[in-house]
């Protein structure tokens, strides 16, 4: 299937769920302890993470959508430090301090990249806080396209069906990421995102892909659902909707050093798309390759929009080829978050000849990616005069695209290239001649920024008005 980035800054969306904060120790070990046979780790670093549906809702704002964030927290200096970290990343925060239960906390001793020991500081939230929940989500549901409620069997929604109540009057879809052996709490959710084992622990063990499906059906119907997304870790994912056939989507192979927090990346990716306007097919694709991204990072990690555009491309194929402006802007914003050099040349690029190859080579030389603009046919008529090109630019472009040293290829309308150059802001403006510098169309500008400008000669004997004379020589 054809999968797509959908517009994540029009994306609102609400979590709920158990927030919790998770602590990391880094050190190195070069000794067992005296005291017991364990390794003895030198902390040389602190650093802490927001987990639970914290983690949701970082990814969710990581991906550049709207994100709020319902939950609860103790009255100490955990739930300080998880709210201004929150905050930092813009999620707008609505939670309840109590003044008996901590917030759930949990450190994790790590050296060498290896997790040695996870400390865990806890206690569930008594059901009496549900109402306090549900009075901090409701006023929020008007103005969000997904909730997604993150269940980590701490307390904070021991009453889901006032949630899910609540947000079908609003006309809001509910996503869950189920826990615990009772999904009938969850009923008349719009989609459940269980794991293979929790799913299994429901239905009882499957012995093969019908039976699976099957039994996904019957507890989707059962539960009133309107689909069920089983993650199957190594076996991909697999979307069952009620009176439908079922979709598969394989794991994306790929180095996994930690799966902490890849349920937070499914949901999150899942409610985000969602809440754009995708549909559901669609939005299950992004958080597949999403989940790839984040189980090759270390602990709970938020993938940003660059990061899955680029392995959306990468999956399809399309990093590089013709583009539209717009399209040129999205590709380059993912370039810089990168770090990679943009270089940008213009032309009319009218019969592909040795010395545009050359050219081509050299300006690609200048940077990491290279932009290739050409004038369109009226533009080249302008400036060439009748008969030209000979080529369309639907034509050029294609075959400017095929070569290497190319990244992507557009065409402007005008004789010159100022206004996309204004567009574009290239670190690198490179121009083939035999002129100086200063002659350059958009130089000045380029370089009122920081830009370079550069000059690159072409091959002797080589240019397209030769070529063509020739052939009406001949």
């Amino acid at each position: 299937m054809k999968i797509h980035m959908p517009r994540f800054d029009k994306a609102q969306v609400l979590v709920v769920g158990d927030l919790m904060l998770d602590r990391y120790w880094h050190g190195p070990t070069s000794r067992i302890s005296p005291e017991a046979p364990v390794p003895v780790v030198k902390v040389e670093q602190n650093e802490d993470r927001p987990g639970g549906a914290a983690n949701v809702a970082l990814n969710v704002t990581a991906l550049g959508a709207g994100v709020s964030l319902v939950g609860l927290v103790g009255e100490d200096e955990a739930g300080q430090a998880l709210e201004k970290q929150l905050q930092s990343a813009e999620v707008n925060c609505a939670f309840s301090v109590t003044d008996s239960e901590p917030t759930i906390t949990k450190l994790r001793v790590i050296s060498r990249h290896q997790q040695l020991i996870r400390l865990d500081f806890e206690e569930s939230f008594a059901s009496d806080y549900s109402e306090r929940v549900l009075e901090s989500a409701s006023p929020l549901l008007p103005n969000v396209g997904v909730i997604v409620l993150s269940d980590y069997g701490k307390g904070t929604l021991s009453d889901c069906q006032s949630l899910i109540s609540a947000a079908k009057q609003q006309n809001v879809p509910v996503l869950v990421d189920p826990k615990g052996s009772d999904f009938s709490r969850y009923r008349g959710a719009t989609l459940l995102t269980p794991n293979l084992s929790e799913f299994e622990a429901i239905v009882g063990p499957s012995s093969s892909e019908e039976e699976l499906v099957a039994k996904g059906q019957q507890l989707a119907t059962e539960l009133e659902l309107d689909a069920l997304l089983v993650t199957r870790s190594e076996q991909g994912m697999t979307l069952i909707q009620p009176g439908h056939d079922e979709l598969h989507f394989p794991a994306r192979a790929r180095e996994v050093f930690d799966v902490t927090g890849a349920g937070d990346t499914v949901i999150s990716t899942l409610a985000s798309a969602l809440a754009a306007g995708e549909d559901l097919a669609n939005a299950v694709a992004l958080s597949n390759i999403a989940a790839s991204i984040v189980v090759g990072k270390l602990g709970t990690a938020a993938i940003s929009a660059p990061e899955l555009r680029r392995e959306v491309s990468k999956e399809q194929g399309a990093e590089r080829g013709v583009v539209t402006e717009e399209q040129l802007l999205i590709a380059l914003s993912d370039a810089r978050a990168a770090g990679e050099t943009i270089v940008l040349t213009n032309g009319c690029f009218d019969i592909l000849h040795a010395g545009h190859v050359g050219y081509l080579e050299q300006a690609r030389a200048q940077g990491d990616r290279l932009v290739l603009a050409i004038n369109s046919d009226e533009s080249v008529s302008r400036l060439k005069g009748p008969g030209r090109p000979i080529n369309p630019v639907e034509r050029r472009m294609a075959v400017l695209s095929g070569l290497e040293a190319v990244d992507w290829v557009l065409y402007f309308t005008e004789d010159t290239p100022e206004r996309l150059l204004e567009t574009v802001r290239p670190d690198v403006l490179v121009k083939g001649g035999d002129y100086g510098i200063e002659g350059v169309v958009g130089g000045e500008f380029v370089r009122s920024y920081g830009g370079e400008v550069k000059v690159l000669s072409f091959l002797d004997d080589c240019s397209t008005t030769a070529i063509v004379e020739k052939i009406q020589g001949d």
